[in-house]
């Protein structure tokens, strides 16, 4: 089976990281990109924790008809010869979130907005078809 079709067939959402970081040019976990998605009785709302990142870093796609992709980069920061550095702990590289989307989810009105490092993308929900009832008269 396909990595994509694996990833793919889990119902809520799945994280594709490399523990090598971004030198060797594959996903990294950058701090996970933290994601919150809840339930509206009109939308599905995610919010991604996406700090020092601009809009122009960020990608937002709809795949295979009902997968979110999120995904970006952090770039490494430009070194200077003098610089030392002491530590290093804020994640780099690049980070993809997919997340399997209900049958009720509205993929071609999705709208995606960034501020302060909080990127909210909203989908939203098409209205809940109630079953037809047919009244049947009994003949007797």
């Amino acid at each position: 089976m396909s990595l994509i079709r694996s990833l793919l067939s889990n119902p809520l959402s799945t994280d594709i990281w490399s523990p090598f970081g971004s030198s060797t040019n594959e996903i990294s976990s950058f701090a996970s990109a933290q994601v919150d998605w809840k339930e509206t009785p009109e939308a599905h709302v995610f919010k991604a924790d996406l700090p020092g990142l601009k809009k122009e870093e960020v990608k937002v796609e709809i795949e295979e008809g009902r997968v979110l992709q999120i995904s970006g980069e952090r770039s490494v920061e430009k070194e200077d010869k003098n610089d030392k550095w002491h530590r290093v702990e804020r994640g780099r590289g690049k980070f993809l979130r997919r997340f399997w989307l209900p049958e009720n989810a509205k993929v071609d009105e999705v709208k995606a907005s960034m501020e302060n490092g909080v990127l909210t993308v909203t989908i939203p929900k098409s209205e809940e078809k109630k079953p037809e009832v047919k009244s049947i008269e009994i003949s007797g």
